[in-house]
C-alpha cells in the first residue's frame, strides 16, 4: 500500500539550502523600515508632534521628528514618492499657502470699516432684493452631519443643488486631516455656491503657530485671535467677494467641561472674525437653542414634547436635534434667498 501523505510542513525548515531568519534579521528589518519611513515621509513625524497636546509624549515625538524632518527635506526621495503616488488621492486638489500668519497683537494694522460690516436690518436700511437659491454648500467637521442630509432633503424638491461635503475629524486649529484654508478655496473653485453653511469646531483646541513661530496653546486671547484670523480667511473665501452668503454655526455647549471651555472660545472667535461682513456672513448661534446660558442639556421641548437632541457623546446633535437646527438654518436662509 502507498505510504500515507504527510501534510506536516515543518520539516521544510530542515531542507538543505533553505534560508533561515533569526532575531538579528528581524532587528535589521525594523531599522530598514524606520529608515525608509524617514526618507519617504520624515516630516510627518514632526508635524504629528507639533499637533499633540503639551506633555512628555509631545516632547519625545518632536525630539525624534526634528532630525527625521531634516533628513527627509535634505533628500529628493520624499518628493519623488509624493509625485509618483499623487494619483491615488481622490479628493479635490488642495493648493495655496494655507492659513496666513496675520498679526495678532497690538501691532496689527487697523483697517477701515466698510459698508459690508453692517447688516441692513440693524441700521434701518432696506434689505437687498432676495435672489433665488440655486446651490448650497454644507460643510464642516462631523457636526455638519446629519445637518447636511436634512438640508438636502428639505431643498431637493425646491430644485436647489445641495453639495454635502463634511470632513470628519478635521478642525481649523489643526491641518493634520485637511487644511481648511486650502479646502475652502478648492470648494469655491469647484462648486461656486450661492450660499455656504459651515458647522465646525468639535475637534478644535490644538496649539497653533503665532506670527513669530511660537506655539500658542488653547485657550488664551492670543489663541482666540489666531483662530479668528483663520475663520476670517475662510469666511472671506466663502463669501466670494460678496457673490455668496455664508451661514456660520456656533457650537452648542458640549457636556465635557474641557470641551465646553474650548467651544466658548471658538464661538467668541467666530463672532469677532466675521464682523467685517455682517451683510454677507450670518452667525447662527446654536447656544441659546440647545444650551441656554451655555449649560449642557441632553433634552429639550420640541413642539411641547421633551425630546433628546444630543448624541450619547455629549457633543453632536442627534437626528431630532439636527432636524430642529435645519429648520432654523432654512428660516435664516429665507431672509436672503427665495427657493
Amino acid at each position: 500500500m502507498p505510504a500515507p501523505r504527510d501534510d506536516n510542513l515543518m520539516e521544510r525548515f530542515d531542507q538543505p539550502a533553505l534560508r533561515r531568519y533569526g532575531a538579528r534579521h528581524a532587528v535589521a528589518a525594523v531599522f530598514l523600515a524606520a529608515l525608509l519611513l524617514v526618507l519617504f515621509d520624515g516630516h510627518s513625524v514632526l508635524k504629528a508632534g507639533e499637533e499633540m497636546n503639551p506633555g512628555a509624549g509631545r516632547t519625545i515625538v518632536e525630539a525624534v521628528g526634528r532630525p527625521a524632518s531634516w533628513i527627509a527635506k535634505s533628500t529628493p526621495v520624499a518628493d519623488a514618492v509624493h509625485n509618483a503616488t499623487a494619483f491615488l488621492n481622490p479628493d479635490i486638489a488642495l493648493t495655496g499657502a494655507g492659513f496666513n500668519s496675520a498679526a495678532t497683537d497690538a501691532g496689527a494694522q487697523v483697517g477701515e470699516v466698510a459698508p459690508t460690516a453692517f447688516n441692513p436690518s440693524t441700521i434701518g436700511a432696506p434689505a437687498p432684493r432676495k435672489r433665488r437659491l440655486q446651490s448650497l454648500l454644507v460643510t464642516g467637521d462631523s457636526m455638519s452631519e446629519p445637518l447636511d442630509s436634512d438640508l438636502a432633503g428639505d431643498l431637493v424638491s425646491k430644485r436647489v443643488r445641495v453639495i454635502q461635503d463634511p470632513h470628519i475629524g478635521s478642525g481649523i486649529s489643526t491641518t493634520f486631516v485637511v487644511n481648511w484654508a486650502q479646502l475652502s478655496v478648492a470648494q469655491v473653485k469647484a462648486y461656486h455656491p450661492d450660499a455656504v453653511v459651515i458647522f465646525i469646531g468639535a475637534n478644535d483646541g490644538f496649539p497653533m503657530s503665532a506670527p513669530d513661530g511660537r506655539q500658542v496653546s488653547c485657550c488664551s486671547a492670543q489663541w482666540a485671535a489666531i483662530y479668528a484670523n483663520r475663520v476670517r480667511q475662510m469666511a472671506n473665501t466663502y463669501r466670494q467677494g460678496g457673490a455668496a452668503h455664508v451661514y456660520w454655526l456656533t457650537l452648542p455647549t458640549p457636556r465635557d467641561p474641557a470641551r465646553a471651555r474650548i467651544s466658548r472660545v471658538v464661538n467668541a472667535a467666530i463672532d469677532v472674525a466675521v464682523a467685517p461682513w455682517a451683510a454677507q456672513v450670518t452667525v447662527i448661534n446654536t447656544v441659546p437653542i440647545f444650551t441656554p446660558g451655555a449649560v449642557y442639556r441632553d433634552a429639550m421641548k420640541i413642539h411641547g414634547v421633551e425630546t433628546i437632541v444630543r448624541e450619547s457623546d455629549g457633543i453632536h446633535l442627534n437626528d431630532a436635534g439636527s432636524s430642529l437646527l435645519a429648520q432654523v438654518v432654512l428660516a435664516t436662509i429665507r431672509q436672503n434667498f427665495t427657493y
